[in-house]
């Protein structure tokens, strides 16, 4: 664990950047940021998904269009072998043979050049960033090839459909995509570099030099299709998902609409259920994740907290509204990309069962009521919240049911995903798994609704980092079902217009100070989890003040 003896280093430490400048403008944030006092309702449960795999699709045939009177040969195509991490994980070596030196841990999905092979084709030579790195047992990897130099005049990608730009915009990604694949667990967190264009690049490379293999970033309805039906304005989106996946990061698009927003021309859930589908469509066709396409995203999260009226136009919530919803969605995403990942909204944990809100386990329960028993066709991962509160990770809830000091709910602990889980087993729906879109604890010691399960509780940002590293062993040790964790949060810099974010209630949830473009002001949760997530791979953090 982080100490407080570093924490003087770890605030020192500080890196200058230029990147570009732009501006500003409201980004939707996530909701454990609506967590109740002791006795009134939070908001996150967490359940996860099962791993789906992408299989990048054959690049279509094109043909060069030149003059006929100066035909010129085309030259001959680079073609490069990449290897594909299908285990779990795999130990990467430094010679080919188990009695190698292991160089670094690889992780299903992964994708590495291949140099050769061993005589007895065994083991496969990897490089990685142009540099070797070692060799690999070949049975645990699958072999493809692309073309990465196309002859003269031949266009790289496929064909653009009818509302997408003729080319890609400037800069935009022209390598493969990382799959849509989950490891059990897999790590990620909520992002915000949607309109903060001068940190978007310093925040996506801080993600990766995290050891994180996922960012959740909200694609809010009312900035790209704002101005009405089928008017998509993709400027920020482009650059966003081309961004990440430059970084190799995978994509998590929250897919909502601000709450707050009045007079939108779609209307309120569930009337707009089948504009909203085609909104989702488009973006997942757009974002396909085959050659030729602008980008990736690889998952779809499915609204938000329908379990509460003011996500759900204001209306008691309805689960069996919500399951209609999600099952247009889930349609129009897999029409446009069948390999997506599409989860289900996740719920507010509450205890108030009224027109405002439902628990979140009666939700869920209806839920798959409503669908039959039969989650196919809805949902490929169950989404759930799963914020810890006053409790350490490993707290059974029935402690934080009977103990006042945690809450008096079940859903006051972390493990509270876990009753969420008997429900998707209780109608036999095993093969899926649960996604965390949300977990997390604050260190909250001014916002009177947070700082019970705060500051208040013993929780200081050395506490946070501890029982986020716990959180992610737990799940490892426990929990073969749970796929993604999205952590609450990175840090949001327009929690600083005001000049003082720490009365910004999600600003105690994050793992770094908001920071300016000309420096990182590190919290231990960062360091803490750099530090873990990346002996995973067999690497070291750079950042790490005591290397």
């Amino acid at each position: 664990m982080v100490t407080k003896r570093i924490l003087a280093t770890i605030t020192a430490l500080a890196a200058v950047l230029v990147l570009a400048a732009c501006g500003g403008g409201a980004e939707p944030t996530p909701t454990p940021t609506k967590t109740p006092a002791a006795q009134e309702l939070p908001a996150t449960p967490t359940p996860t998904l099962a791993p789906v795999s992408v299989e990048p699709a054959p690049a279509q045939e094109q043909s060069a269009a030149q003059p006929a009177d100066t035909p010129a040969p085309a030259p001959t195509p680079v073609i490069e072998k990449i290897a594909r991490v299908t285990a779990d994980q795999l130990n990467i070596r430094s010679t080919p043979s188990t009695d190698g030196t292991i160089v670094k841990l690889a992780l299903t999905g992964e994708t590495y050049t291949v140099l050769g092979q061993s005589d007895d084709g065994q083991w496969l030579e990897l490089a990685e960033n142009g540099n070797a790195l070692g060799w690999a047992a070949a049975e645990f990897m699958t072999v493809e090839e692309r073309v990465v130099e196309a002859p003269a005049g031949q266009p790289s990608g496929g064909e653009q459909t009818a509302e997408q730009p003729a080319q890609a915009p400037a800069g935009g990604f022209t390598g493969s995509f990382a799959p849509a694949t989950m490891s059990s667990p897999d790590f990620g967190a909520q992002v915000f570099v949607w309109w903060r264009e001068e940190i978007r690049d310093r925040d996506l490379d801080l993600m990766k030099e995290g050891g994180f293999n996922w960012i959740k970033q909200s694609f809010s309805w009312e900035s790209i299709e704002g101005a009405g039906r089928g008017q998509y304005d993709w400027s920020i989106a482009d650059k966003v998902v081309t961004h990440a996946n430059e970084r190799g990061l995978k994509i998590l698009a929250r897919l909502s609409l601000d709450p707050d927003k009045q007079g939108f021309w779609a209307g309120a859930p569930p009337a707009s259920g089948d504009a909203f589908a085609e909104y989702a469509g488009a973006l997942a066709s757009r974002y396909n994740c085959q050659p030729g396409a602008i980008g990736c995203i690889q998952a779809f999260q499915i609204w938000n907290e329908p379990n509460l009226a003011r996500e759900w136009g204001g209306k008691r919530p309805n689960p069996a509204e919500y399951a209609e919803f999600l099952g247009k969605a889930y349609r129009a995403i897999k029409a446009a990309n069948p390999n997506a990942i599409v989860i289900s909204a996740g719920m507010a944990p509450t205890g108030d069962n009224s027109d405002i809100a439902m628990p979140d386990d009666l939700f869920y329960d209806q839920m798959y009521q409503a669908m039959g028993g039969n989650s196919n066709g809805y949902f490929d991962a169950l989404g759930v919240h799963g914020a810890g509160y006053a409790a350490p990770p490993e707290l059974d809830p029935a402690e934080a049911a009977s103990n006042s000091k945690y809450g008096g709910y079940r859903f006051f602990a972390f493990r509270h995903v876990e009753d969420i889980r008997a429900i998707m087993e209780k109608y036999g729906d095993t093969a899926k798994k649960i996604v965390l879109l949300e977990f997390g604890w604050t260190f909250d010691p001014v916002n009177p609704a947070y700082k019970w399960h705060g500051a208040d509780a013993g929780i200081d940002m050395f506490v946070q980092a501890d029982y986020l590293k716990r959180a992610y062993q737990y799940a490892a040790a426990n929990w073969p079902w749970v796929g993604l964790m999205s952590l609450l949060t990175m840090p949001n810099l327009d929690w600083l217009n005001d000049g003082n974010g720490s009365d910004e209630e999600q600003y105690w949830w994050a793992i770094m100070e908001p920071s300016q473009i000309n420096a990182k002001e590190w919290r231990p949760a960062y360091i803490e989890l750099c530090i873990y997530l990346n002996s995973l791979k067999g690497q070291k953090c750079i950042y790490d003040p005591n290397q």
